[in-house]
């Protein structure tokens, strides 16, 4: 692929990765400045700090320089109750804090967790008695007596510390707590986001489609509509190079989508994948193989966010001209055929040990994919195809090459399984802190592999052992791949034909392969 065209797709899916980022950040932001409208705060819950000695102070606050009270950057609030008494509450600079507390028993406030609530301390011994906190003039906020007292603080530059206390200095605090802190900040910065975000993305999106167009050759680097994908001059002993006539294939129309039925045709589909299995792969290079296509991973990550953006780009397209722009879809076709190739090489199969080439474009390679172009699209399926119409192809293809985290409850000392519990008949939520069962009911967890994966791995121990890759399970995890790749290309809106439910095994499709007649005359 041309470095330049590269270049400027990388830096296109930066600035558009980055203005998702923004994007992101802007609705997390908004969220937060919706939620302390009318004078509101952003709270912890409320809960009761206790500590024997004379005073809980939290950690120190440490404010940006050139941060003023009158530039509205954040506003600290801290309310609490003392239900034994008066209550002190103040804010002071770091300096002053620990003057005053010097040599006097105090707790710093460490590590806090709401859900269950605890609370960490840090104690700093002492034998002093402090004077009472409201006599002292250091104080840059304060309240003190019964009932709920609060402080609201505006953040400015330097090193604070919050001290809760007995109004009278009196040991053995303990106090009702919460904390909250607003900002005016939170809206305008949320609109500079937004902005920030819709140039960064229109910006990423000008720089992808530049590098799609840039110094592409209309025709030249894909084969017509029907030629089968596979290494020019053919390959193997089919001859995959042969060129076919495109076979009828129905498409599927907006009024048809509930006559969807498990592989309503027979015919070849017309995303075609191609895999040729290599005599004599070498015992040990998978172990390894990963770690070469690093290079190719990197420069995938890239593609893939382009991939996207042409998508979207296309999908619109779609829905006013009802044609898939042909740049954006060689594009993308070629991006799902270099991810094929590395997959091929590296984890998806391990049926080669030919590095995969840099390329977008068909090359002699034993690995390739193809989807035929299609003349029009419907603009009712393009709304619907990629997230509903898709479902069930989605579902099976997610039972085969997904993983997941499964957990298994066992009860008893050994650990045993007990129908009582785990079967169904368990008639209530454990409690985990009080109720003596709980001590001998158990949850085992752990990642499991799909299916495709395991089948790649049984090939590698294989490979390791006899040096050989057994046929039949090469032919099975090529047709689990070539289904996996026949729903992304449904989902990427690059046919409206709907994916056959069929598990096509083999390094090709046999609906593919041209008559034997038109081979021998081709030959």
């Amino acid at each position: 692929m041309n470095p330049g065209r590269i270049v400027l797709i990388v830096i296109g899916s930066l600035l558009v990765l980055a203005g998702l980022t923004a994007g992101a950040a802007a609705a997390a932001l908004g969220l937060l400045a919706a939620a302390q409208r009318d004078d509101g705060y952003l709270s912890v819950p409320e809960e009761t700090y206790s500590v024997g000695s004379y005073a809980l102070t939290s950690e120190n606050i440490e404010v940006s320089s050139g941060i003023s009270a009158g530039d509205n950057v954040g506003t600290v609030q801290i309310r609490g109750t003392n239900p034994d008494g008066e209550l002190f509450i103040g804010i002071a600079s770091d300096t002053d804090v620990d003057r005053y507390l010097a040599g006097v028993a105090h707790s710093e406030l460490g590590d806090v967790t709401f859900e269950p609530f605890s609370a960490e301390y840090e104690e700093t011994p002492g034998t002093a008695a402090p004077a009472p906190p409201g006599e002292q003039d250091f104080w840059a906020a304060s309240s003190e007596g019964a009932g709920t007292r609060e402080i609201d603080w505006p953040l400015q530059e330097g090193e604070w510390t919050v001290v809760v206390m007995n109004a009278d200095a009196a040991p053995r605090v303990t106090a009702e707590l919460q904390a909250g802190v607003r900002s005016d900040v939170f809206g305008p910065l949320t609109w500079w986001l937004i902005l920030g975000a819709v140039v960064l993305v229109l910006g990423g999106v000008a720089l992808i489609l530049a590098g799609i167009l840039t110094g592409r050759k209309p025709g030249s680097a894909y084969p017509a509509a029907g030629a089968y994908p596979g290494p020019e001059g053919g390959h193997g002993p089919y001859g995959y190079g042969v060129a076919a006539a495109a076979p009828e294939v129905p498409v599927l129309s907006a009024a048809g989508a509930g006559q969807l039925t498990a592989g309503g045709y027979g015919g070849p589909y017309p995303a075609r994948l191609y895999g040729e299995l290599d005599p004599g792969l070498s015992r040990w290079l998978w172990l390894v193989k990963w770690f070469l296509a690093i290079p190719h991973y990197i420069l995938l990550a890239f593609l893939w966010i382009a991939f996207g953006v042409a998508t979207v780009v296309a999908g619109f397209a779609i829905l006013f001209t009802t044609r898939y722009p042909r740049a954006l879809f060689d594009f993308n076709v070629g991006v799902i055929r270099w991810s094929w190739r590395v997959a091929f090489y590296a984890t998806g199969v391990l049926g080669t040990d030919r590095y995969p080439p840099f390329s977008l474009e068909r090359t002699d390679y034993p690995a390739d994919f193809d989807v035929a172009y299609p003349d029009r699209l419907s603009r009712g399926l393009v709304l619907v195809k990629w997230w509903l119409l898709v479902l069930p192809q989605a579902l099976i293809v997610g039972a085969f090459s997904g993983s997941g985290y499964v957990v298994v409850r066992q009860a008893g000392p050994l650990g045993g399984w007990d129908r009582s519990m785990g079967g169904g008949d368990w008639d209530g939520p454990v409690d985990w802190v009080t109720d003596p069962a709980a001590e001998s009911l158990r949850s085992v967890g752990g990642w499991t592999a799909s299916l495709l994966a395991l089948l790649v791995v049984v090939a590698a121990v294989a490979l390791l052992f006899t040096g050989r890759y057994p046929r039949a399970l090469f032919d099975l995890v090529m047709g689990l791949q070539r289904w996996s790749y026949r729903v992304l290309a449904y989902t990427a809106l690059m046919r409206d034909e709907y994916p056959p439910f069929r598990l096509d095994q083999g390094p090709v499709d046999a609906r593919d392969l041209p008559p034997a007649g038109d081979v021998a005359r081709a030959g």
